[in-house]
């Protein structure tokens, strides 16, 4: 993988990321984060996947790769049996969102949530102008989105304590670029590192 094919929110998730850690992907796709994190910070990595195209490419880039839906928990996994599991705009996808947040910091000492923010302005006027939001961070049509919900900043920072995980850190980004004020209205991507409260 090229550097200009890095999706922006790897970056911002590898400077939590210290090297030598072990590293569980949940929902890694074909293993493009698990590369690229190898390669900087050469971190001990497993991903889990229930596709099977995904799986296959994991295999045939050499990493190491369980076939699981995520659906049905981590039960396969101790109590913080990695130091860092990530979830990387994955969250969106998932029906039973509390429980793989809390299966989340209990298998990892921490936690790296990324999702689209659906609170970003351009969404908002596309809501008020009677249609659904296609952007870069929500690409696909209302009819053929793998998404099962659409969260906000403020949606997944109010779950997040009800169902006791800390936010140690936040980073939110629009094209790349890091949003300091505003950021449910102004930042389209949302990076989270937690911990069990």
């Amino acid at each position: 993988m090229s550097l200009q094919e890095v999706r922006t929110d790897f970056s911002a998730i590898s400077r939590w990321i210290k090297p030598q850690s072990t590293l569980l992907d949940l929902g890694c796709g074909d293993g493009d984060f698990l590369e690229y994190i190898h390669s900087q910070k050469e971190v001990q990595t497993y991903g889990v996947e229930i596709s099977d195209k995904s799986v296959l490419a994991c295999v045939e880039k050499g990493l190491n790769v369980i076939q699981q839906d995520l659906e049905s928990g981590l039960a396969l996994f101790e109590n913080q049996s990695f130091d860092i599991v990530v979830l990387s705009q994955t969250l969106q996808t998932i029906h039973k969102t509390e429980a793989i947040l809390k299966e989340m910091v209990r298998v990892g000492k921490e936690g790296v949530i990324s999702f689209p923010n659906f609170g970003h302005w351009s969404h908002r006027i596309d809501i008020l102008m009677g249609r659904m939001p296609v952007s870069k961070s929500l690409p696909y049509d209302w009819y053929n989105t793998p998404n099962v919900r659409v969260l906000t900043i403020a949606d997944f920072e109010a779950l997040a304590s009800k169902i006791g995980i800390k936010i140690i850190d936040r980073v939110v980004l629009h094209e790349g670029k890091e949003v300091n004020g505003f950021a449910n209205l102004l930042g389209s991507l949302a990076i989270y590192r937690v911990q069990s409260a």
